[in-house]
């Protein structure tokens, strides 16, 4: 974990933690497009007298390492000149942890359920629940294999669905399926994502005031 010590103004409650929540969206969205990804999920909490900022990506194609250093070396830059130009980010101490959904991930986008044709979901729909291979998807639903529905469902009738993990079929999984995540050491330090015996990427960014 890398620190960095920054001359900036004293320190200032974070009480609302929705409203760094919405500033945060404001800043890290932008940067999200930028590399062709798409936001998932950000969240904010304490840890102490520090804060935890964790965001999840995705992109079509899933997301490597690559691109998750990539993003995360960006966002810490964004956040620390959002910090020094405005002083309005009230994190005086954070770690920024990036990472992509795992197949746990709830599928409630019609993206979500674009990338996973093929695999088997559960859900629980209008008509009630069942467990079907996802089969297509369109504009404006998804059809299901037997034994799902005979018609494709439309979008506003599907509650979340959730991946069924097939054992017999986990080394078609990539790694970014299962889920690769990291957190980045800052953009001023370098990333050596060698330490994770695991596979998974992870560093850390702490600024304090």
């Amino acid at each position: 974990m890398a620190q960095r010590e920054r001359g900036a103004a004293a320190a200032r409650p974070a009480d609302n933690l929705g409203a760094l929540r919405t500033r945060l969206r404001t800043l890290v969205e932008p940067v999200v497009s930028a590399a062709g990804l798409d936001l998932e999920d950000l969240g904010v909490s304490r840890a102490g007298r520090r804060h935890v900022v964790r965001i999840t990506v995705d992109g079509e194609d899933g997301v490597g390492h690559d691109e998750l250093t990539d993003v995360s070396h960006r966002l810490s830059t964004t956040l620390d000149e959002a910090e020094a130009a405005s002083g309005d980010l009230p994190l005086n101490s954070y770690t920024l942890e990036v990472s992509s959904p795992g197949v746990d991930r709830p599928l409630t986008q019609p993206r979500h359920w674009r990338r996973n044709v093929g695999r088997l979901v559960a859900v629980r729909a209008t008509q009630g629940s069942f467990t079907a291979r996802v089969a297509d998807v369109t504009a404006d639903g998804v059809a299901f294999a037997d034994p799902g529905p005979a018609e494709p469902v439309p979008f506003e009738q599907l509650g979340p669905g959730r991946v069924q993990v097939e054992f017999t079929r986990l080394g078609d999984l990539s790694d970014e399926e299962i889920g690769a995540e990291f957190t980045d050491d800052g953009a001023d330090d370098d990333f050596d994502g060698d330490d994770d015996q695991d596979g998974d990427a992870r560093s850390e960014l702490e600024d304090r005031a």
